[in-house]
């Protein structure tokens, strides 16, 4: 009985971690707004995920929140575009040559800029955007 107990409760612990990490993922990458974003001398940001992925969710989270409050620890800004896109989308992901979720693009006077595989550090990655601003 002891251990059916300790099961459900690994099961419910287990469950309520993942539901907290949760986060519904769409892309929002649309090819006309990343090439008028560019034009305009936006900053733009590009992410990849997969269905699966929770870092995926975690570096999205640290994005849209970024691009929703319009800052960057110390730093505003207001020229900032983010697109993300499952990374299954095989047009999208070879436009950008992404062959993984979880990559980090930034392009800047329509050059990429910086790329990165994998980062989930907040820090990092508003390091990252910092510089190109």
């Amino acid at each position: 009985m002891l251990g059916i107990m300790r099961n459900i409760l690994i099961f419910f612990f287990c469950t309520l971690a993942f539901c907290s990490n949760a986060m519904e993922k769409k892309t929002t990458f649309n090819k006309e707004l990343f090439n008028k974003a560019k034009s305009e001398g936006k900053i733009v940001i590009v992410s990849s995920w997969i269905k699966y992925c929770s870092s995926c969710a975690s570096q999205m989270k640290l994005l849209q929140k970024a691009k929703n409050e319009g800052k960057l620890l110390d730093i505003k800004f207001n020229n900032i575009e983010y697109f993300a896109f499952d990374v299954t989308n095989n047009e999208i992901a070879e436009l950008f040559d992404v062959q993984y979720q979880t990559t980090l693009l930034i392009f800047k006077n329509n050059k990429e800029v910086y790329r990165s595989i994998g980062e989930t550090t907040q820090d990092l990655i508003y390091e990252a955007i910092k510089s190109s601003i």
